[in-house]
């Protein structure tokens, strides 16, 4: 089994469990952002030994992913015929890796190439990991695509557009409707919750909102600020009143609320941004031309084929649109418009 991470190791561990072992499981690799890995391991061998008859070997496994070395001596071992593609946590691991494996399974077989996911524990992962563990594209969001393509030179190719015809995205703050928050001054001393320090909707808004509205430190105009890691976690967290404001995207704000119809009985939203393109493929600005050539032409012609459209609905995609650097405006205008030099940017979360 090839994992370059936790969360690859325990998407294989928990792919045949129960949906409540998934929801654990996850619940113990948030503790990941914080960087608390024998947390992690601890939590894991103690489901494991209440659900499931695990070898020594595999919990032996475990201990051994906390090491970065272990995964970076896969790469050591790609073959020529491997493609790795990168994704990003913008919901919980299982459920991308579940998204993405059809689409994966596809281009498989259209490119005569082993196409391999690597899902990444945070945003910010993907710009130090794309050279680290080999990755030769990822569905980057639309931060992390400028980032990476002012430090790496990923080039986009396509993004998907949803079965309601949309390719873009936008971010949203928002509170409970039961806050009493309903102006500025009502959000000093409150708890804010980021998604990452590499996110459009999650990080890029809220430093816009409060630089339009002259907080200059947020760190100490708020109580408290975390990154909860994903738009799934800022949204539940507001929710359930562990942050009193979030930012996250609206795609996956609204698609929780076909689950959970608390989300928009009991929010209210505060501010949006302006929309921008959804997660899309690039790939690393080395490769062979003709191979990028044949990945698009396949990408953009999905739909064109029954085969296809069995990897689309898993995404919940009607088709692949073709994508270059000048869609990104709207997030450089963002960047701009806060003086954030992509070139110096710490992307590391605090």
């Amino acid at each position: 089994m090839q994992v370059q991470d936790f969360s690859l190791l325990l998407y294989a561990l928990f792919s045949y469990g129960a949906t409540s072992l998934r929801i654990k499981a996850y619940a113990s690799v948030r503790y990941a952002y914080k960087g608390n890995c024998m947390y992690i391991i601890k939590q894991i061998r103690q489901l494991i030994c209440k659900t499931t008859a695990v070898s020594v070997f595999t919990l032996l496994l475990i201990a051994g992913i906390a090491d970065l070395a272990f995964a970076q001596e896969l790469v050591k071992h790609k073959s020529d015929n491997d493609f790795y593609i990168g994704l990003i946590p913008e919901r919980n691991i299982f459920e991308q890796m579940e998204r993405y494996e059809t689409f994966a399974a596809y281009l498989s077989k259209k490119t005569g190439m082993n196409i391999k996911l690597r899902v990444l524990t945070r945003y910010g992962n993907i710009i130090d990991n794309f050279i680290e563990l080999g990755l030769d594209g990822a569905f980057f969001g639309s931060f992390t695509y400028a980032l990476a393509h002012a430090k790496l030179g990923v080039e986009p190719i396509a993004r998907p557009e949803s079965l309601e015809g949309v390719s873009t995205y936008f971010g949203m703050i928002f509170v409970r409707k039961d806050s009493n928050i309903s102006a500025i001054k009502d959000l000093k001393g409150k708890i804010f919750a980021f998604v990452d320090k590499s996110t459009t909707a999650g990080h890029l808004l809220p430093l816009a909102f409060f630089n339009e509205n002259g907080i200059e430190d947020y760190s100490t105009f708020f109580d408290e600020t975390y990154f909860a890691g994903t738009h799934e976690d800022v949204i539940n967290d507001v929710l359930n009143k562990r942050a009193d404001i979030g930012a996250a995207k609206n795609t996956v704000f609204f698609d929780m609320t076909l689950k959970n119809r608390n989300i928009t009985d009991d929010l209210l939203i505060l501010k949006r941004s302006p929309e921008v393109p959804s997660n899309g493929l690039a790939v690393r600005k080395d490769l062979d031309e003709s191979l990028k050539k044949k990945l698009k032409s396949i990408i953009l012609n999905i739909h064109n084929d029954p085969e296809g459209k069995s990897a689309l609905e898993k995404l919940r995609a009607r088709k692949f649109i073709e994508t270059n650097d000048e869609d990104y405006k709207g997030v450089y205008d963002y960047i701009n418009s806060i003086n954030l030099d992509l070139g110096t940017y710490d992307y590391m979360n605090e």
